[in-house]
């Protein structure tokens, strides 16, 4: 097993204390010998006044012609050591005899350490090991009125004494030494305690490994990934949601983005900004429809969030699939419904036979083949279009040449309003089509066009199915024309009209989830705003009429704008 690696605060605690340890250190050690210092040249000072004094003293001049000067010298150097607070003073001849000394037995033995200086009239200072230990000393020469010398005169305090009293300064350097431990000790665990809980207590390898990890999921993930702050701003982002939501490329650094600046529907931007916890909500953008989960995003072991994230996914694509399934499930209803009508005009050609009516049978049964034979060429043209569509509209002729966009022939309208028409008819409605100006193939995919009428077609029916008992019945008319003219040469025109009671509010009939139906299993609201995605991404508009005599929705599909 693998030792975990120290954390980075558990190393920046442990550096910041090696280094203020090792300051402190050195910079005691400076201070000791910098007092050190100090004292010795204080010493040094006073040694020489002391000696100075001595040796101008004519009472010393006066003992030194005597045939004794111990004898009076000896206490005069006792007393004077006493109130100058020296070591020793040594009061001697020219040839280092001494007179005086704090130790008796080294009266008139040789003084120990350099005179040379002296006996040529200089005074001067030394640090040297004499009988009483090493001592600074200063020795000055004593002269009589003629200028030659006639005695020395040495005194000192011995080092011992110096370090005695450096121990003061020692126990306060030592503890203002102890304070700053302590202090950027303390300063130090308080940061390392925030580091570790910023970073979870991983060390700058796993940190590395994470960032890595963190980088790859990222910008590999399909789904778009928004980080937003506290404050309302995006902080991050991902390759996928800087597509979706038109945010610039994210870079190695990336700079925040304020929500108000994103080009996204104010519902977005308003759940983006509240911070609610968000489950699979649709919103629909100016060319996609997007599903979006948000989460708040809190710190380890703590209950103040960080943000939110948001997840969101494209399910334009999905939602255009679906469009298309349906078209094919209207067929096939309508195949079904066609089959269950086919099984009552059965009955009624064998009731005819019964009856011994052979030839009305007959002449019933031909024109019911041929009328069914029609719906089915219909039928299978359309199931052909939606299930191998390229082969088929390329047969049909739907298909442009190598570069030009996709294009939709009539026959496929014409397959899919038959549809409609048999399905309506089940629901007691009245569908009248008239495809007899498109005289060209529609500037637009298959598919796409079949999103686009038949959800329009949906919704008229259901605005005027389901009418009461004695009613007339309702009636939808489809009219899919081509349009000529300055500047709109190539255009297609496709017109749906109901007879139903109107729309109440006209401004929120393409907005998701408005519809004037209950709500069923899969939700209301999709097919208006599907149209409108749909026809902002191939080129179109719509627009819509209505009062209480009915809706008209027209649809102008420009050939220009159709993309490749």
């Amino acid at each position: 097993m693998v030792p975990r690696r120290w954390s980075i605060a558990a190393r920046l605690f442990a550096l910041q204390l090696l280094f203020v340890v090792v300051g402190v250190a050195v910079g005691g050690a400076w201070s000791w010998a910098s007092a050190r210092g100090d004292l010795e040249a204080d010493a040094a000072e006073k040694s020489t006044a002391v000696a100075v004094s001595i040796a101008r003293n004519p009472f010393v001049l006066e003992q030194v012609d005597t045939a004794d000067p111990s004898r009076r010298l000896e206490p005069y150097a006792l007393d004077l050591m006493r109130r100058t607070h020296t070591d020793f003073i040594t009061i001697m001849a020219p040839d280092r005899t001494r007179w005086t000394h704090p130790d008796r037995s080294e009266i008139g033995k040789p003084f120990r350490g350099t005179v040379q200086p002296a006996l040529e009239g200089r005074t001067f200072t030394e640090t040297f090991a004499g009988t009483l230990g090493p001592s600074v000393r200063a020795v000055t020469p004593i002269t009589d009125a003629d200028g030659r010398v006639v005695g020395l005169v040495a005194a000192g305090v011995t080092v011992a004494n110096i370090s005695t009293a450096l121990v003061p300064r020692l126990t306060s350097v030592v503890l203002l030494a102890l304070a700053v431990v302590a202090v950027a000790a303390l300063f130090s665990w308080l940061l390392s305690r925030y580091l570790g809980r910023v970073t979870a207590g991983r060390g700058p390898e796993e940190l590395a490994r994470v960032f890595a990890s963190y980088e790859g999921v990222l910008h590999s993930v399909h789904e778009g990934l928004v980080v937003v702050d506290r404050s309302g701003a995006v902080v991050l982002h991902n390759d996928r949601a800087a597509e979706l939501l038109h945010l610039p490329a994210p870079g190695e650094r990336q700079e925040s983005i304020p929500l108000a600046a994103l080009d996204v529907p104010d519902e977005l931007r308003t759940l983006l900004a509240s911070g609610d916890r968000a489950v699979d909500e649709t919103y629909a953008t100016r060319d996609r429809v997007l599903v979006v989960n948000q989460e708040m995003a809190f710190p380890r072991g703590s209950t103040r969030p960080l943000g939110t994230v948001a997840t969101i996914r494209d399910q334009t694509d999905l939602l255009h699939l679906s469009g298309e399934l349906a078209a094919t499930r209207t067929l096939t209803d309508a195949l079904r419904s066609q089959t269950h009508e086919f099984a009552n005009r059965l009955h009624a050609v064998v009731a005819l036979m019964e009856l011994g009516r052979v030839d009305e049978a007959i002449r019933f049964a031909s024109d019911e083949i041929e009328r069914h034979s029609e719906i089915e060429r219909h039928s299978e043209v359309e199931r052909h279009s939606e299930v191998e569509r390229h082969s088929e509209v390329e047969r049909l002729g739907a298909v442009a040449g190598p570069g030009d966009p996709a294009r939709t022939a009539p026959e496929v309208l014409d397959a899919l309003l038959a549809a409609k028409r048999a399905q309506a008819a089940e629901r007691g409605v009245d569908l009248v089509a008239d495809t007899s100006g498109l005289l060209d193939p529609v500037p637009a995919a298959p598919g796409d066009v079949i999103t686009v009428l038949g959800n329009l077609v949906d919704n008229a029916v259901d605005a005027v199915a389901g009418r009461r008992p004695g009613a007339d019945r309702g009636r939808v008319e489809v009219t899919v024309s081509g349009v000529a003219g300055p500047g709109v040469d190539g255009h297609v025109r496709l017109v749906v009209r109901d007879d139903g009671p109107g729309i109440a509010d006209v401004d929120a009939v393409y907005e998701r989830g408005w519809s004037t139906k209950q709500a069923g299993p899969e939700g209301r609201g999709i097919g208006l705003d599907l149209v409108r995605s749909t026809l902002a991404r191939i080129g179109g508009a719509v627009d819509v009429t209505t009062g209480p005599d009915g809706s008209t929705f027209t649809v102008d599909l420009a050939a220009g704008r159709v993309p490749s």
